[in-house]
């Protein structure tokens, strides 16, 4: 019975985002400011909380290891995973200063930061979006229906139509896979 109701709701939702012209066209301009970047020597750079930093750390594996083919590496991370400045800072300062500070350390102007919240509203979210900004990169946001605080601090917001944490997590990695195949095509083209 969960099951039954898990895969209907996905397939519900996945309808939704798939008849929404507006959210192809964002994955699609996002798509292109990534390759941007990346062919300009900049970072592309993942945050995220719990699901949405195993989120983050896939996507960012995708781009820097391979997607569909062998290529060259991209460059891409996720800001977590240097897990003791994770808890030094987290110890030392707050967590809410996790990612604006690693930013600090190894963001620059014309890299770009995705960040990954279901609600939007997380406050080392939003103070990663703040120092993204601040240092010249260029911002996204990948969210749950409203987006939180953090939509009117993001260049690029792709918003799932639910607040269904889980249905919205399908979703982000839909877009993440559909953002690091357009990536790949374009900066290594071939036929699959």
């Amino acid at each position: 019975m969960v099951l039954k109701r898990a895969l209907e709701d996905s397939i519900s939702l996945k309808k939704q985002v798939l008849n929404d012209i507006n959210i192809s066209e964002i994955v699609n301009t996002l798509a292109m400011e990534m390759v941007s970047v990346l062919k300009s020597g900049g970072k592309v750079l993942f945050c995220g909380n719990g699901g949405s930093a195993a989120d983050a750390q896939h996507l960012a594996a995708e781009l820097s290891g391979r997607f569909y083919y062998d290529r060259p590496p991209l460059a891409a991370e996720a800001l977590h995973v240097n897990t003791s400045f994770l808890t030094a800072v987290a110890n030392d300062y707050s967590f809410d200063e996790v990612y604006s500070r690693m930013l600090k350390a190894y963001g620059n102007k014309g890299d770009m930061l995705i960040a990954i919240s279901t609600s939007g509203n997380s406050a080392n979210i939003l103070n990663a979006l703040e120092a993204s900004t601040e240092l010249g990169m260029k911002t996204a946001l990948l969210s749950g229906i409203t987006g939180g605080k953090a939509r009117a601090l993001a260049e690029y917001t792709i918003l799932i139509p639910s607040s269904d944490t889980p249905r919205i997590q399908e979703l982000h990695m839909i877009i993440g896979h559909s953002l690091c195949e357009i990536v790949e095509q374009t900066i290594f083209p071939q036929n699959i």
